[in-house]
């Protein structure tokens, strides 16, 4: 008979998804602050190498909810290790890239380790002991989100040392050595669905995602009023309208169009997209203003090592409020915490627009910003993982994941337009500029605050698949 693997402590478990994740989620940040060195090496024009950064995103945004799906159906270990496997060998041939179409094409196959944060999640629902649940949740996003904003920092450092190549090869590292761990330690699932892929919803899915992600990711490049960027984003909504209507007519959807009604899902996801949106806005521009000349009167002429340190105090508290989320939510319940997260990101943007005439107040801004994103993105993906069938979890993690990632293409899309679109005669962007970049994340921020007040109160309950009937209260009121 052959051999079972034998079910192993959840804290291994859980330290073997953090490693995970955390190696993922740094691989969308690395390469930003150095596409001008990656540039110049493979002798590439500006406009191409963007693509480093948008086949990555396209990538992920399809195999997130796609792989999420999967791995509730056949299993989430399985699912996890061909993720791993995927950023493992896209990491080899990124570094390995004699020219920037391998690095594209290796970025592409990166991007499938999206699934790992959705199948993270429903590894911990199906294996933690339900008391452990939300605090582990919390965790695990905290991890997510710090290793995306650690990417930053490292990033000037590795390059200075070594060259850009060593950004694929750290995390080729680590994603092989917890691969073998993932294989060893990490259960199979106690929890599957019933059914088959979706193939024509899956097709419509990535294809609405590609159709709006690609114009916003090249819409200041083509030109917003373009044929193309107008033509490609009228696709995407006829593509979502089709996928809507047959995932509402099928018997086996992707994702259960009953379950995104939930109000706890719809509301949550809406805050993901604004939050997404703030955090990859600073992360992209914050260090761009650290690194504007000191001759102009406000940067401060930063490297991109000094501006990644500039960003530690965020990454200090954006880590320290990730892992308290869980604990508090006794007292201090997952809604209350996606409110005061969006408070406090919206008073940092402000900060950010009017107070940064000193490293000392960027720094601080920087740190209160760190505590909003650490408190809303661990509360959100709780409040997420909580309010739907456990069958479901990869699926509706994944769609809140890929949410996030639209709204950072939002966000990056629309102050690269604002920051690019008022230049001095040197050609770099105008203070103005960033502080009206700033304030429209602070608007993003507020609207954030509202609909997190739209999110239902907890009922105390959590929706498990051996109780599939506690669901199907909500779910009717979704149908109505």
């Amino acid at each position: 008979m052959p051999q079972v693997k034998p079910r192993s402590s959840y804290r291994l478990t859980f330290a073997v998804l953090a490693a995970s994740t955390a190696a993922f989620s740094m691989l969308q940040s690395l390469v930003s602050p150095v596409l001008p060195v990656i540039q110049r090496d493979l002798h590439t024009s500006a406009g191409t190498v963007t693509w480093v950064l948008t086949a990555w995103l396209l990538a992920a945004s399809v195999a997130t909810p796609l792989m999420g799906r999967i791995g509730d159906m056949i299993g989430k270990e399985r699912t996890l290790l061909a993720a791993l496997a995927a950023i493992a060998l896209g990491c080899l041939l990124a570094a390995l890239a004699p020219n920037v179409a391998v690095l594209i094409v290796a970025r592409v196959i990166q991007g499938l380790g999206g699934a790992l944060f959705p199948l993270s999640f429903g590894i911990i629902r199906d294996e933690f002991p339900p008391g452990r649940v939300v605090s582990a949740v919390g965790a695990m996003s905290a991890v997510i989100a710090l290793g995306g904003g650690t990417g930053i920092v490292l990033a000037g450092p590795v390059v200075s040392a070594l060259n850009w190549r060593w950004l694929f090869w750290i995390p080729l590292g680590i994603v092989t050595v917890t691969g073998l761990l993932a294989w060893r330690f990490v259960p199979p699932s106690p929890v599957r669905s019933a059914g088959r892929v979706n193939w024509p919803a899956a097709a419509l899915l990535s294809g609405w995602l590609v159709a709006l992600l690609l114009p916003l990711s090249k819409g200041n490049a083509w030109g917003w009023a373009a044929p193309r960027t107008v033509g490609l984003f009228a696709l995407a909504v006829v593509l979502l309208a089709a996928w809507v209507a047959v995932e509402v007519r099928s018997g086996n959807p992707l994702i259960d169009m009953r379950m995104m009604r939930l109000p706890t899902v719809w509301t949550t996801n809406i805050v993901a997209l604004l939050f997404g949106a703030g955090m990859f806005g600073v992360y992209a521009f914050l260090p761009q203003f650290m690194q504007i000349p000191r001759a102009t009167g406000y940067g401060f002429g930063s490297s991109v090592g000094e501006a990644g340190l500039l960003m530690v105090p965020m990454l200090a508290t954006m880590a320290v409020a990730g892992m308290l989320s869980g604990p508090m939510a006794a007292w201090f319940p997952s809604r209350a915490q996606v409110v005061a997260g969006a408070l406090l990101s919206t008073a940092a943007s402000a900060a950010f627009a009017f107070a940064h005439s000193a490293p000392w107040e960027v720094a601080t801004a920087a740190a209160v910003f760190g505590v909003g994103i650490g408190l809303a993105y661990s509360s959100m993906t709780s409040l997420i993982v909580h309010s739907v069938p456990m069958a479901q979890t990869g699926a509706a993690s994944g769609m809140n994941a890929n949410i996030r990632t639209i709204g950072a293409s939002i966000g990056t899309a629309v102050v690269s337009s604002i920051v690019t679109g008022d230049l001095r005669a040197d050609g770099l962007p105008t203070e103005s500029a960033f502080t009206t970049a700033f304030v429209a994340l602070a608007v993003a921020a507020a609207l954030s605050v509202a609909v997190g007040l739209l999110i239902p109160r907890a009922r105390h309950t959590t929706v498990t698949a051996s109780h599939a009937p506690a669901a199907e209260p909500e779910l009717a009121d979704a149908r109505a």
